[in-house]
């Protein structure tokens, strides 16, 4: 049987493979084609795929031997999964092992635009340091503030537990109130999205891209934080306008913004790079070391699973 790999992924998950499988592995440093990808995927009995690979009608159909899509993500937005269902082939994600590592980016990126990191570093680097003044680089305090996490899931539960050694008010908006004991862990106040926004100091967003998740932050919704507001994104770019956002960072009508995870990835919004109230980051919510094997373990897992007529345990439908 053979494996097709649109990128290489982790060796933990490849030698996994390898021992039982024939496999076809990506290992330039560019992303493939969709023709290239359709073309290499034509004969394989099972493919890996990235987040950014259009999994789509075209592409499933020209797998006509695969028997399951392993996503290597958390996220599966960019398949179809249901024409998947419909013609028996099983989709497949990584999910949990992700959570601390995608948690502490979000905690990086807070303390990074509150606390004006970014832009402090480039000052020292270009020799514009030359002493101590009582109005340098000021930011905002975290320690007592509100935190509004938007999705309290396995990531917004992380971020809150993190949050609880600063001390923050956390108050959460879900699709589905949480348990009054999972609530009591965080001390927790469940609200409504219009009063979050209008309570936080801090907004993190972990909620995952579905119809009604897309541009769940609209222009009319931004324009309720308050002016001292950060919001930060590690769930999925277009789950916030990003033009709207950008306009109010730019007018300083809020007071900043951390991005992992853009609207049109890669691209950005024109001028949201020459802001200094943003941090901006490659989507490496899950770059470490020991989430990424871990990711390539669960993948390779499920193919095995699946190829030897079990159902995957990572099954998305």
């Amino acid at each position: 049987m053979k494996i097709f790999v649109t990128y290489r992924i982790p060796e933990a998950g490849i030698k996994m493979l390898e021992e039982k499988y024939d496999l076809d592995v990506h290992n330039g440093p560019d992303f493939l084609t969709k023709e290239e990808m359709m073309r290499r995927v034509a004969d394989a009995d099972a493919v890996i795929t990235q987040l950014r690979d259009p999994v789509d009608r075209e592409f499933i159909d020209a797998g006509k031997n695969l028997k399951i899509i392993a996503n290597y993500a958390v996220g599966y937005n960019n398949i179809d999964v249901e024409y998947a269902k419909a013609k028996g082939i099983y989709v497949t994600n990584t999910p949990g092992v992700l959570t601390e590592a995608t948690a502490d980016i979000a905690w990086a990126l807070i303390l990074s635009v509150a606390r004006k990191i970014i832009p402090a570093d480039k000052f020292v680097r270009e020799g514009k340091f030359a002493g101590w003044k009582p109005q340098l680089f000021l930011g905002y305090e975290i320690h007592g503030k509100v935190l509004g996490i938007i999705g309290m899931g396995r990531i917004g539960q992380a971020v809150a537990r993190r949050a609880l050694g600063f001390g923050m008010k956390i108050i959460y908006h879900n699709r589905r109130r949480l348990p009054e004991e999972v609530e009591n862990i965080y001390n927790a106040r469940y609200t409504d999205l219009e009063t979050l926004l209008k309570e936080a100091d801090i907004v993190s967003i972990n909620v995952p891209l579905t119809r009604e998740t897309h541009h769940l932050l609209s222009r009319e919704k931004l324009e309720l934080l308050k002016p001292t507001a950060i919001i930060v994104n590690t769930a999925r770019g277009p789950v916030v306008d990003e033009q709207a956002l950008y306009e109010m960072l730019k007018a300083e009508r809020i007071a900043g913004a951390g991005f992992d995870v853009y609207e049109n990835e890669p691209l950005l919004t024109p001028g949201l790079e020459k802001l200094d109230n943003v941090v901006l980051l490659p989507h490496i919510g899950s770059a470490t070391y020991e989430t990424r094997e871990k990711m390539s373990v669960m993948v390779a897992e499920n193919i095995i699973a699946a190829l030897n007529g079990q159902k995957p345990e990572n099954l998305v439908w």
